[in-house]
């Protein structure tokens, strides 16, 4: 897509990091999703930035989106089996309200595979809220498969998805 331009955040753009996750967070909310209802994870947003793992993507100068790519394959759960150092992980990826519509995750997701090709990976994968069938219906639309479903009672997230690096769209 034209027009949108993706850089690492810094510990200066934390505020606009939080508030992109806290407008998807109050969005879900009024979908009646219950997912990401509590503050971002403020220590982990921030060591992503010092790592060099947070991005911004901005059109015409404001900040739309964010997503965080990382080699962290939570091992609670992508297992041995599935090879977790051949992938690139997606996180905490969120899109403004006012840029929705507009295939900016698709764009996102695609730099992010670009990403994972460049890193010779051969996957992105993501792990999503377990019960938010509207989510697992967008990433399976733009070409992620659903690997499994991962039923921790500890934790809401577990739906496993992954997509080859050269499946972008």
């Amino acid at each position: 897509m034209r027009g949108i331009a993706i850089r690492a955040a810094t510990v200066d753009d934390l505020s606009t990091v939080e508030s992109l996750l806290s407008e998807a967070s109050a969005w879900l909310a009024s979908q009646g999703i219950d997912q990401w209802q509590y503050p971002p994870h403020r220590d982990r947003i921030m060591q992503a930035m010092e790592r060099g793992e947070c991005f911004l993507a901005f059109q015409s100068g404001m900040a739309i989106a964010t997503i965080q790519v990382d080699a962290y394959a939570d091992p609670e759960f992508w297992a041995p089996a599935d090879q977790p150092d051949t992938a690139l992980y997606v996180h905490r990826m969120a899109v403004s309200r006012r840029a929705s519509g507009a295939n900016i995750g698709i764009v996102l997701l695609d730099w992010a595979s670009k990403r994972a090709a460049e890193a010779e990976k051969l996957w992105v994968r993501l792990d999503a809220w377990k019960d938010n069938p509207g989510l697992h219906r967008y990433y399976q639309s733009v070409g992620f498969h659903l690997v499994r479903i991962v039923d921790l009672p500890h934790r809401r997230s577990g739906a496993l998805f992954q997509r080859a690096v050269g499946a972008a769209l």
